[in-house]
């Protein structure tokens, strides 16, 4: 498939997030990593040492945003100061893209800070779709959204996930970032078959792709980031790749965070099923920007 709107930037090839306890490592030693990830609200303060770690980033690598608490799914307006601070960052760190989960999680004003699953219902899709093009506009930059793992589910939802994810981007004219390890989590948790997911959803939407590694129990799995990444995942990963074409990957490793080079490692692992493609790291006064 050849590159479309929402996956344009197919030299971006495969990143980790950036995480505390590699920073000596990546300001040392300078190893070649395609893009960084970072949780933009770990940097959305008015100074300090993450942005000061952020700007030494920014002279060598690429990054690209990833938020946690947009909350697209909850019913209260879209928290104006925190969409102030997000453009800030936006316009620091010049992230092509920016990303945040298909969710709730706050409440009157009340923050649960997890990512909660949604209703799977026509309302809840136009209230979400509402606000992702609200935001969108304000910030100026594309976004994608991202499918959360899940443990329960509301009997008043009126289709599946897969439908759900489909109805909020089409209404939202916006991406999809796919992950295919929150698909095969559900898939164990509530019992479908996670090929169905990826083969329904709207590839040519898909913007970025995460895989990350989880824990599994006797009655369910857990999405912990805190192992490699699974056989079964890295073939969910694969049928992605044949229906949505090069794009951009993410490995995400989160707690019991090993070595640099252990994730890094495990990341590239994806390059085994990334089609070709020329690598073209321009200058980044060069490199292309999304108003």
């Amino acid at each position: 498939m050849a590159a479309h709107r929402f996956n344009g930037f197919t030299d971006y090839g495969v990143g980790i997030g950036l995480r505390i306890p590699h920073y000596r490592h990546i300001l040392d030693r300078k190893p070649v990593v395609d893009w960084f990830e970072i949780i933009s609200e770990n940097f959305m303060g008015d100074g300090g040492r993450p942005l000061e770690i952020l700007d030494r980033i920014l002279e060598q690598y690429r990054v690209v945003q990833h938020g946690v608490s947009m909350y697209f799914g909850s019913t209260e307006p879209l928290h104006r100061e925190h969409l102030r601070k997000l453009k800030r960052l936006v316009r620091r760190t010049g992230t092509p893209w920016i990303s945040d989960h298909l969710c709730w999680g706050s409440v009157d004003g009340r923050y649960t800070h997890d990512l909660l699953p949604m209703p799977y219902t026509m309302a809840a899709a136009r209230v979400a779709a509402r606000k992702i093009r609200e935001a969108r506009d304000f910030l100026e930059v594309p976004i994608a959204v991202e499918n959360v793992s899940s443990y329960a589910e509301f009997t008043v939802s009126e289709m599946t996930e897969w439908e759900f994810l489909t109805e909020v981007v089409e209404l939202a004219d916006c991406g999809i970032l796919l992950d295919v390890n929150n698909i095969y989590v559900s898939s164990f948790n509530h019992g479908f078959d996670p090929r169905t997911y990826l083969d329904a959803i709207p590839a040519e939407r898909v913007a970025q792709i995460h895989v990350a590694g989880h824990t599994r129990y006797r009655r369910c799995i857990l999405d912990t980031h805190d192992h490699p990444v699974i056989d079964p995942v890295w073939s969910l990963y694969a049928r992605a790749i044949r229906r949505c074409g090069r794009t951009a990957t993410l490995l995400e490793w989160d707690d019991r965070i090993p070595s640099f080079d252990e994730v890094h490692g495990e990341a590239l692992k994806a390059n085994r099923y990334l089609p070709q493609a020329p690598r073209i790291h321009a200058p980044k006064a060069n490199r292309p920007r999304i108003a």
